[in-house]
């Protein structure tokens, strides 16, 4: 874990590998949950005796969109600011959802700081790249740059 004591001290960061969060399962369970909170009900998704003739595999497959809201928890704690006042969600650039995630998978993300800009105020624009990463697979389920807004406490 990185520990800096505050947003600005990023800044001497950029390009810094942040490392892995842990393994988490993608289960039959959370995609459904994901389909009644998003509306998708594509049967890829949802269909588990379709998927059994029909998918790669017989395997239903995650929504892309369900591995990047995950993306908090496969952050993990790899970054800790401990003079921070809030973190602000500011965008994502560049989502490609590069290879499915099959139902049984486990998925964890590496993240590396791709930028880091301070801004007026001391605010700091933080951009991370997000690799989520499919257990025992060579090509990622996804690859993201989020980006947050770093408000120091003043």
């Amino acid at each position: 874990m990185l520990v800096v004591s505050e947003p600005k001290d990023l800044l001497s960061h950029i390009n810094y590998d942040l490392g892995h969060g842990d393994w988490i399962l993608v289960d039959q369970r959370k995609i459904d949950e994901f389909a009644s909170i998003s509306g998708d009900y594509q049967w890829i998704h949802v269909d588990t005796e379709r998927a059994v003739n029909e998918m790669p595999d017989g395997k239903t497959i995650a929504h892309g969109l369900l591995t990047l809201c995950m993306s908090a928890a496969l952050a993990g704690n790899i970054l800790k600011i401990e003079q921070l006042k809030q973190s602000i969600n500011y965008g994502i650039d560049k989502v490609r959802f590069t290879s499915p995630v099959k139902v049984g998978n486990r998925i964890r993300m590496n993240s590396v700081i791709e930028d880091v800009i301070e801004r007026d105020g001391g605010v700091i624009y933080l951009k991370i790249k997000r690799t989520v990463e499919i257990e025992n697979e060579d090509r990622p389920a996804m690859i993201a740059s989020t980006i947050s807004l770093l408000y120091p406490i003043n």
